[in-house]
């Protein structure tokens, strides 16, 4: 029964949490597009004391890989290795979409429904992939602007769309059709207790010194503007 540390920021809220065969055990959460880097470290703390557990008593890391926000899961990402490196722990990185795509289908199951996570990215464009209820990727990640139309060739078919993550906010102006549903599911560190532990049984572990963040878009990187 694997004890491991969840580590979930690929949004405005930085998330953290202890999850023992699968379930949560407890999570400690901040929300703010700054919290990341001032409060990661502090939560982790929080929560292991909070949970009578030491670091050195868990078994991996699990963090969510991305999409998302650049700057927060450069955060996210860097704490969980630094946790592995000094503690010889093994890093999980999980899939941000397919981990919100698995908490929204456990949480709304229905057989024909096309699962859309949307993680925000700016103005009326989204981080989203498609999955159905078994979890089988239907279109891969990729960056959408949403549209009225988005999603007319599975609403079409009679199929249910169901939208949910910090992206799907936005969508209710433009996305009024009557097969499509949200859910008020966001990420959380609790949404990747159970792929963690599937990843940990299956020892898909990630490269310490070569897993990036998936970005799905390159980083907007400013460089200083020379003197003359």
């Amino acid at each position: 029964m694997p004890l491991i540390l969840l580590i979930e920021s690929s949004t405005e809220t930085c998330s953290v949490g202890l999850s023992e065969n699968g379930r949560l055990l407890d999570a400690r959460e901040a929300e703010g597009p700054y919290e990341h880097t001032a409060r990661i470290t502090l939560l982790i703390d929080e929560l292991t004391r909070g949970a009578g557990r030491t670091l050195k008593a868990v078994d991996a890391v699990a963090v969510s890989i991305g999409p998302g926000s650049f700057t927060a899961l450069r955060v996210g990402l860097s704490t969980a290795k630094g946790i592995c490196y000094a503690l010889g722990k093994p890093l999980i990185a999980v899939d941000t979409l397919a981990a919100l795509a698995g908490a929204a289908v456990r949480a709304y199951d229905r057989d024909t429904a096309v699962y859309c996570p949307m993680i925000d990215a700016r103005r009326m464009e989204v981080y989203t992939a498609f999955y159905n209820a078994s979890l089988e990727t239907l279109e891969e990640a990729h960056a959408l602007i949403v549209e009225g139309d988005s999603f007319d060739r599975f609403l079409a078919t009679g199929r249910e769309v169901v939208l949910f993550g910090n992206g799907a906010e936005k969508c209710r102006q433009v996305l009024t059709a009557p097969g499509v549903r949200y859910l008020d599911q966001v990420c959380t560190a609790e949404m990747l207790a159970r792929p963690a532990n599937d990843q940990f049984a299956a020892g898909d572990f990630a490269d310490l010194a070569y897993t990036e963040p998936f970005y799905l878009k390159p980083p907007n990187i400013t460089t200083p503007k020379s003197r003359l």
